[in-house]
């Protein structure tokens, strides 16, 4: 569906992009329609409904809304995250090369490694923050450079401006997983991205009670053959998963700036800790892209990634939190920690971890909406042992 004109500012389009009041009550909120299918007035005669699994109204607002905020023109939801990137990929053919960022969400690395390789797609991990890198990765059948920024989970940033540019010189479509930052904070297609991605389930949503995914693009080629995607294959975004986000994307603005705030001042509390050995965080002046960080985001965020030297420390820690939950996922206004090498990250190889920096010590925190030093003092008690 295509999103309203840009002329709003993000908070007022993140409220109201995509959703005009109900016509037949007046309902503020955008319905669930929770139908399969849709009268037809006559032969080839339709209100621009005909089965749901091909469009849904709820859907269409959804995809309207975070289209909106992304400054794109299409947005089409799926399932869930994997679910979109999934989709993404088959805008490719048998023998296409991909470039895919190294320190990238572990299903990423999943799917392309373990599933699309073995229908004759060609995946190569580079670190995308080094162009001179991923310009020497460019092969013949090379077609496509996905990038991750920040990067999952060490938040590494990638120039979206200069790869861009480089794909544009290359004739590559371009990907950006948009998940960390949140078109509140990024907005790739603005650095001449082609393709944004985002896993709905963690900060659109921002209450860790449903899944799902989208893709948002101006090209109109890609949109094509992504809307046939959703139609052909059926993996789209259920009605009321819909709903609940758009109830999420309503809160966006404020919730990412308190996740940022938060998590600045955590990430400036673990840097003084004598038992954490490193802290990732791009709002740190320490951080390797602090510079290109500032440049590119409004804010740094709410994940943090730490490293406390070894898997026995990793596990004494993550079994004496309390307030913050041992838990898959992120975005949420809970605070949730994670341990990469066996959650999100358990599907890499060893080896490939270690070259990435996703340590046996690392842990992952997606700092959420509670007292900030309520936080802390959990993240002291269990540092403490208390």
């Amino acid at each position: 569906m295509k999103s309203p004109g840009n002329t709003l500012r993000f908070s007022t389009k993140a409220i109201h992009a995509g959703q005009k009041p109900d016509p037949l009550s007046g309902a503020v909120m955008t319905p669930v329609y929770l139908t399969s299918t849709y009268v037809q007035d006559e032969l080839g005669k339709n209100k621009g409904y005909e089965y749901s699994r091909v469009n849904n109204p709820t859907r269409d607002a959804l995809e309207a809304n975070i289209a909106a905020l992304e400054n794109g023109r299409h947005g089409m939801a799926f399932g869930s995250g994997m679910a979109a990137i999934d989709a993404i990929f088959r805008l490719l053919k048998p023998g296409d090369h991909v470039i895919v960022s190294d320190n990238v969400y572990g299903g990423t690395y999943r799917i392309g490694k373990f599933v699309l390789e073995d229908y004759g797609l060609q995946f190569d991990f580079v670190n995308t923050t080094k162009l001179d890198l991923v310009k020497k990765s460019i092969k013949k059948n090379t077609r496509m450079l996905f990038i991750e920024t920040p990067t999952n989970p060490t938040m590494e940033i990638t120039d979206l401006s200069a790869i861009a540019r480089l794909a544009k010189q290359r004739k590559l479509i371009t990907i950006c997983d948009n998940t960390f930052a949140t078109p509140y904070l990024q907005r790739p297609i603005e650095h001449g991205i082609d393709v944004v991605v985002h896993s709905l389930t963690k900060y659109l949503n921002g209450h860790s009670d449903m899944l799902g995914g989208i893709v948002v693009t101006n090209n109109e080629k890609a949109t094509e053959r992504l809307r046939f995607l959703q139609k052909a294959t059926g993996g789209i975004l259920s009605p009321f998963d819909a709903w609940l986000c758009l109830r999420g994307t309503k809160t966006l603005a404020v919730r990412m700036e308190r996740h940022g705030t938060s998590a600045m001042h955590i990430a400036q509390w673990l840097t003084q800790q004598e038992k954490i050995h490193k802290v990732h965080y791009p709002g740190l002046s320490t951080h390797p892209q602090y510079k290109l960080a500032r440049r590119q985001m409004k804010n740094f965020g709410g994940m943090i990634s730490f490293d406390l030297g070894s898997l026995a420390a990793a596990r004494k820690f993550l079994k004496r939190v309390r307030l913050c939950a041992l838990a898959e996922s992120l975005g949420g206004v809970e605070t949730l920690i994670s341990h990469p090498v066996t959650m999100t990250h358990a599907s890499i190889p060893a080896a490939q971890r270690r070259k990435i920096g996703v340590t046996d010590g690392l842990v992952r925190i997606s700092v959420g909406l509670e007292d900030v030093d309520d936080i802390i003092d959990d993240l002291e008690q269990a540092l403490r042992g208390r």
